[in-house]
């Protein structure tokens, strides 16, 4: 079938230039800035700065540099024009909305996700948090008490975020709030709503944007987040294990934000059939040392700048949640222009004004930097409830537990809530839901009669007329009926590649092929090609799917192998996965003239996540081997 050692040759060229660009890239990142200032007419703004990490990286929203490079970033921009702005050199202002969402104006729903096996064998600790053999210095139990414990204790360093605002009231533009926008709620009782050990490959060592973003899409299908609606306030912390460089971050930067919609992400904005998604990249920088804030404000403090990144870039998201729709600095002229609320207080030493400080929380005590506040005007690491709602008002819901039912069987559930304000009307709304259930949003009642099997991951929240709201989670099972109620489906997305992109799968660059010549398609016009570069090459092809519970599930694949090798020495190989257990490993031995269909039962994974996952490895002879995939499928009966 074709040629594909010359498909080799073209890709090793190809390699070779994507090698040159970056290594160019890095040598004018690290030149001697030039000479000639930026005309006068249009100063050079903070994104134009030389030495910032998201300069040639328009998707690094809030990134947070490191120290040294802060130093640099700032020296930089004392040489260049910077007139006084009209209002504020540090003021931001509205920037319109990214498909009417500029800020997260409700309960936010974090998501901490523990990308790639490197992370360890998972354990709990006393407070009910995920802890990893691999996490050696601890910092994962410190994100999630972090998270558990914004708006609780009394603290009033997230409040600084409840005078921004979104809404069809808030002009592009605006500086300043109406009355009537939508504002940030005061985020009482805690943002943590998930955690998920994505532990069914290892981690890239330097993951790329979009890889980034297609593991919030991950997250999303894990959490049951399956609609734009249940995404309106969702964020999904990637975090990177230790030893690995997401996007390159050593020596430049220590975290950012972005969202999936983003066209300017390494690799092209990433499919989300469930709307668009807030992330961030959030990597194991304690390895960066003090660059990445060890030691900032306590002696170690080795989770100083952990819990100050993590602060930095929540802070980020909730007041511009799909970059740049919110709050920024559009300041021509400015130095801060293009940054947003937390780049503008990075890095303030503690003891100075807006200097970082330890933040009181009910789950403890964490190190955190300021805010900006338009309001103030000024760096915030402690601010009043404004538009937000108040600290003596708070909403409670009272967790139902586990639910079980029956498919083709009426449900219902009652979800009680309760606000020590007076006087409040509570708005109810849900996510995860079985398919056919709803809630009634004015009175809490969910009901209706469950359609499919499966077990999903139930979160439910009541908001007052204040802002102010509160969630609580559960699971809910729905089994079939006599053993007999499974509805018949395939699982898998885009299984014959016929979009022309990987989404929802995840693939290494080059493995969506169209090439009608040397290696054509089973079906239709596209197909999954690994390897076929005739050097040593690997090349990945997963997508994670729920196995409905009660159902039987079958795989099934078209294969077809092409090779230059002769003998009978298995060289390169192709091995078929899911999760963790191997179903097939197949060789240059096994080379057809044409595809091959292959069938394995999953039934065993009837009502869990199952990864599917294709790894194609070559070995470094010059003879190629490339194993061709499509028409995919998992079907439950």
């Amino acid at each position: 079938m074709g040629t594909p050692r010359i498909r080799g040759t073209a890709r090793a060229a190809m390699t070779g230039l994507a090698s040159l660009s970056l290594f160019t890239g890095v040598i004018l990142a690290a030149a001697t800035p030039p000479a000639v200032a930026a005309p006068a007419a249009q100063p050079a703004a903070s994104a134009a700065n030389p030495y910032n990490p998201s300069y040639q990286h328009a998707y690094r929203h809030g990134v947070i540099p490191t120290i040294q490079q802060n130093a640099k970033m700032k020296s930089w921009a004392t040489t260049q024009a910077t007139p006084n702005a009209a209002t504020g050199p540090e003021t931001l202002s509205y920037g319109g909305g990214v498909n009417g969402v500029g800020v997260n104006d409700g309960h936010a729903q974090v998501y901490l996700v523990f990308y790639g096996s490197q992370w360890g064998t998972e354990g709990t600790d006393s407070n009910g948090n995920a802890t990893f053999s691999g996490d050696a210095d601890g910092a994962a139990p410190v994100a999630q008490q972090m998270f558990k414990g914004i708006g609780t204790g009394n603290e009033l360093w997230s409040a600084d975020l409840t005078q921004w605002c979104d809404g069809p009231n808030v002009a592009s533009g605006a500086t300043s709030c109406p009355s009537n926008a939508s504002f940030v709620p005061y985020q009482a009782g805690g943002v943590l709503s998930g955690v998920w050990y994505d532990n069914s490959a290892a981690s890239p060592s330097a993951t790329t944007g979009n890889q980034l973003g297609q593991e919030a899409v991950n997250a999303a299908a894990h959490f049951g987040n399956t609609t734009a609606a249940s995404n309106r306030h969702t964020y999904y912390v990637i975090m990177s294990p230790t030893g690995t460089n997401p996007d390159n971050y050593q020596g430049q930067y220590c975290a950012w934000h972005d969202y999936t919609g983003d066209s300017s992400l390494t690799g092209g904005a990433v499919s989300s059939p469930y709307g668009d998604l807030a992330f961030s990249n959030q990597p194991y920088n304690m390895d960066s040392g003090s660059g990445c804030g060890v030691g900032f404000v306590n002696s170690p403090g080795t989770l100083d700048g952990w819990t100050m990144t993590l602060g930095h870039e929540w802070h980020e998201m909730m007041s511009d949640q799909f970059p740049a729709g919110g709050w920024t600095n559009q300041q021509s002229g400015s130095s801060f222009n293009g940054q947003e609320n937390s780049d503008e207080c990075a890095w303030l030493a503690p003891g100075t004004a807006g200097g970082a400080a330890m933040v009181s929380m009910g789950t403890g005590t964490f190190a955190e930097q300021a805010s900006w506040s338009n309001d103030t005007n000024a760096c915030a690491i402690s601010h009043p409830i404004v538009g937000g709602g108040s600290t003596g008002n708070t909403v409670t819901v009272t967790n139902p537990g586990s639910q079980s039912g029956t498919v083709g069987t009426a449900a219902s559930l009652q979800i009680s809530a309760t606000d020590s304000g007076s006087g409040q009307t509570l708005t109810y709304s849900a996510t995860g839901l079985p398919a056919g259930l709803s809630i009634n949003s004015s009175t809490g009642l969910i009901s209706g009669t469950p359609t499919a099997a499966g077990t999903s991951s139930v979160t439910v929240s009541a908001k007052d007329s204040t802002g102010v709201s509160g969630s609580t989670s559960f699971s809910w099972t729905v089994a079939t009926s006599g053993g007999g109620g499974c509805t018949a489906s395939q699982l898998l997305g885009n299984p014959g590649f016929e979009t022309g992109t990987a989404a929802p799968w995840t693939a290494t660059a080059g493995v969506i092929n169209n090439d009608t010549v040397s290696e054509p398609a089973h079906s239709g016009s596209w197909d999954a090609w690994l390897d076929g570069y005739g050097a040593a090459h690997t090349d990945t092809l997963s997508q994670t799917v729920k196995v409905p519970t009660g159902c039987k599930a079958s795989l099934t694949f078209w294969l077809h192998i092409d090779t230059a090798k002769t003998g009978s020495t298995a060289a390169d190989k192709l091995t078929v996965q899911a999760n963790s257990t191997t179903l097939a490993t197949y060789s240059n031995v096994n080379a057809n003239s044409g595809y091959v269909q292959k069938t394995f039962d999953l039934s065993s994974y009837a009502g869990q996540s199952v990864t599917l996952k294709f790894t194609g490895v070559e070995n470094s002879s010059s003879q190629q081997t490339s194993f061709v995939i499509d028409d995919t499928a998992i079907t439950t009966s």
